[in-house]
């Protein structure tokens, strides 16, 4: 402690060392908030994938694991039944995605209208089938679409069409699960997309209707360009979910008839937990990944801005 020439008490000088230690304190202090976070993630994230792939290099024999290298991903090339899933993926991908997109682009622009009243519920009835658990959903259908007993079939007979093998024909279970999928997915796509198409400025609307534009010139000049980021977006994550699709097959179908339904998803669960070949389903699982890396990077180039 020193006195001033006022008289006054000066403070004492902070210790040399002190600031340094508390701009370190500062420093540090954010990595160790995040540390929790970056320790759950490692432990069940980083690490199931990383060990996924070890194991992908091995093979159980009578419950040891034998090292076999790279002979599960060379077994992928020669497996039919991964091709038939790969395949039947493929089709999905081709077929329901697209129709599904279609469907809520349109659904997007009719509940963006001013002429649609109780907008509100309309949008909230669209977007219930996504809040439907997965398992629950796919038992609904496969009461549904039940040849015997199902209320579709029933409706079907009171017009005088017949019986439709829904689940048990190879091109109908097809059928069904693409109507499985759209039902489920079409409403949430179309909020997704909605949420966009309220960003684009009326403005433009306006000006291309001064400049003797039509509804139709409207929509591919205005509306599709200013819903370019948000198909992206959907595009790629309904990508991600169709090569990843378990749950409505294996539940509509169990993958059958003869395979039809058979997808990436299912065929990596049956090796898993029902031959317990686990090497070979991380093999599947790692194909799987690459694929959807490289259709991300495709669409993104074909549908990303251009720069």
């Amino acid at each position: 402690m020193t006195t001033t020439p006022t008289g006054r008490t000066a403070p004492a000088a902070p210790f040399p060392g002190a600031a340094p230690r508390r701009a370190r304190r500062r420093r540090v202090a954010p990595y160790l908030f995040v540390l929790p976070a970056l320790l759950l993630f490692a432990a069940f994230k980083i690490y199931p994938i990383g060990r996924s792939f070890v194991i992908s290099l091995h093979q159980t024999v009578g419950g040891t694991e034998r090292f076999v290298g790279a002979d599960n991903y060379a077994r992928l090339l020669h497996d039919p039944l991964f091709w038939t899933a790969l395949k039947n993926t493929a089709v999905i991908l081709a077929v329901q995605v697209p129709v599904m997109l279609a469907l809520a682009t349109g659904l997007a622009v009719a509940l963006n209208s001013g002429l649609l009243r109780g907008r509100t519920v309309f949008r909230l009835g669209f977007f219930l089938p996504m809040v439907t658990g997965l398992v629950a959903y796919g038992i609904m259908f496969s009461v549904l679409l039940n040849r015997d007993y199902g209320l579709v079939n029933w409706l079907l007979d009171l017009v005088g069409a017949g019986p439709v093998p829904w689940l048990t024909d190879p091109l109908w279970a097809k059928v069904s699960l693409g109507l499985a999928l759209t039902w489920h997915y079409t409403g949430y796509n179309a909020v997704l997309l909605l949420a966009r198409l309220q960003s684009v400025p009326a403005e433009l609307y306006d000006a291309a209707a001064v400049d003797g534009a039509g509804a139709w010139a409207s929509f591919r000049h205005v509306t599709l360009p200013g819903l370019r980021p948000a198909l992206l977006l959907t595009t790629v994550l309904s990508t991600i979910g169709t090569l990843q699709i378990f749950d409505e097959p294996f539940v509509l179908t169990g993958g059958g008839p003869d395979n039809a339904t058979l997808t990436i998803g299912v065929y990596l669960y049956q090796n898993a937990f029902k031959y317990f070949d686990f090497g070979y389903a991380s093999a599947i699982a790692y194909a799987l990944a690459v694929l959807i890396g490289i259709l991300g990077v495709i669409q993104f180039r074909l549908l990303g801005e251009k720069t």
